[in-house]
């Protein structure tokens, strides 16, 4: 089992009832989910309305891309029609961090690319995990989340 970090998000309908459901399939093949609050974020070079974001850690054993594929089923059953990267979004899942590898491959790049410019994400995996380490920093997710963005 790896240890794994998934940011939440949605901007579009009941935004709760979106993170709420995706928590309850998550847990379908994340072991000891643990789940951090909601917050509203302004969005950041997205469309539409304020998010209500979210992060989850647990462990999967489930291989990194097959993973990613597992969360870009849930968006879809759940709406979300990806056509760019700038629009609105019933649920946008990414996985920030899968145990200490750093993979860049074509459409999956570990950890996030752009975890330490997003308060939304740090914020959250802080309150949750805030000792595991970024592979790619060596920082801790509360080092990161404090530093200025």
């Amino acid at each position: 089992m790896i240890p794994v970090a998934i940011a939440l998000g949605s901007n579009v309908g009941n935004r709760a009832e979106h993170l709420d459901w995706a928590v309850s399939r998550l847990r379908g093949f994340v072991d000891g989910l643990m789940v951090s609050s909601y917050i509203e974020t302004a969005p950041v070079g997205v469309g539409g309305a304020d998010f209500l974001n979210a992060a989850v850690a647990g462990h999967t054993a489930l291989a990194p891309r097959a993973l990613l594929d597992a969360l870009l089923a849930l968006e879809a059953e759940r709406g979300r029609v990806r056509t760019g990267s700038t629009e609105p979004r019933t649920l946008d899942l990414d996985l920030i961090l899968y145990g200490n590898l750093v993979i860049d491959e074509p459409g999956l790049a570990v950890p996030h690319p752009r975890v330490h410019e997003r308060a939304f994400v740090l914020a959250p995996l802080a309150e949750i995990v805030p000792g595991w380490i970024d592979p790619r920093s060596g920082q801790t997710i509360a080092e990161l989340s404090a530093a200025p963005k």
